[in-house]
């Protein structure tokens, strides 16, 4: 799956089958639904799964609850737009950047 068929996929009414939480949260939130977007997130432990808590948090507007999150995932605090976050989140979970 590339970013043009996870896009193509939002036309559906649940995420596609077989992926991650990680990317069910991040097609979750692109539907408006913050609170699926989070639970996915939460259920995910993984660093992929952290790394997608702490962008939600910082589109929730809780910079508090954000930082700590990417402190957790060791990564720097996103500062650019948000839509330019959740894209790259998306293409690292597809394999298409690191």
């Amino acid at each position: 799956m590339d970013l043009a068929m996870f896009g193509a996929a939002l036309d559906g009414s649940e995420p596609p089958p077989g992926i991650s939480l990680a990317l069910q949260a991040l097609w979750w939130d692109a539907k408006d639904d913050w609170k699926r977007a989070h639970f996915c997130a939460q259920e995910d432990h993984s660093a992929d799964g952290v790394r997608v808590h702490a962008y939600l948090h910082r589109k929730e507007g809780d910079l508090t609850n954000a930082g700590y999150w990417y402190e957790r995932a060791g990564i720097v605090p996103a500062a650019g737009p948000l839509d330019a976050e959740w894209e790259r989140l998306v293409r690292r979970l597809l394999g298409d950047q690191p």
